[in-house]
């Protein structure tokens, strides 16, 4: 029983403020980083905000501070250096010149999957795990299954990438070739490549969502596009 009440403790969040870089290779040949602070922690995971958009089921690579006992490796490190993945996203801040995002991840390891270093846009689960030991990750599918109709209408939009500073990098006034409430098909010249987090914004619809670059490919009249998926909210369609 008291191995119970020790395990227990041990997996309670702690109010432990500390400074961490979290790191972030969004896209094949883009990477950030940025440094925060932790709003809780405990051995198996941790909360804290992010300037920049990112999505559930990405892998960022945090160094923290971690006090020893909290840790699952690295005991005599200065620093604990850890993969984690993301399990939660919530936009933070209303004024959306300066996004924040409320996240919270789920360690996972020294190591990241081989998968990753592949494709890093690749997302995961976490699928069975014993007590005191890391999850193992499963991979996603690019794509989720299509649940919601396609309306094969244009939308006017704004297109916005964003820096590590979470201010505007670069942009575009485009329009859909097809929409629904959580993707679009959406012409573009912007080099986007695949895993990159946008911002669109509509003044038709009175909205603005972050989305990820799912993929690429040329329209019927050789027009660039990109398939994207919302990775925050639904069009109001």
């Amino acid at each position: 029983m008291s191995e119970q009440r020790t395990w227990k403790r041990i997996r309670e969040r702690l109010d432990l403020k500390l400074p961490v870089r979290v790191s972030c290779r969004e896209a094949a040949d883009l990477d950030w980083s940025e440094i925060t602070r932790l709003t809780n922690v405990t051995p198996f995971g941790a909360g804290f905000t992010l300037k920049r958009p990112i999505e559930i089921g990405r892998l960022l690579y945090m160094t923290i501070p971690m006090p020893r006992q909290l840790r699952m490796f690295d005991h005599v490190e200065d620093q604990y250096k850890v993969w984690a993945l993301v399990r939660y996203v919530k936009p933070k801040a209303a004024d959306s010149k300066q996004p924040q995002f409320d996240v919270g991840v789920a360690f996972v390891g020294k190591r990241a999957p081989r998968s990753y270093e592949a494709n890093p846009s690749q997302r995961y689960d976490i699928g069975l795990s014993k007590p005191g030991h890391f999850a193992e990750l499963q991979e996603l599918d690019a794509f989720e299954k299509r649940t919601d109709t396609r309306h094969n209408i244009p939308v006017d939009m704004l297109i916005e990438t964003l820096n590590q500073d979470g201010n505007i990098e670069a942009s575009e006034h485009t329009v859909s070739e097809n929409i629904s409430r959580h993707g679009a098909v959406i012409y573009t010249t912007l080099d986007l490549p695949v895993g990159r987090f946008i911002r669109l914004s509509s003044e038709q619809f009175s909205v603005t969502v972050y989305a990820a670059v799912r993929a690429s490919s040329l329209g019927p009249t050789g027009i660039p596009r990109i398939h994207v998926e919302s990775i925050d909210c639904a069009w109001p369609l």
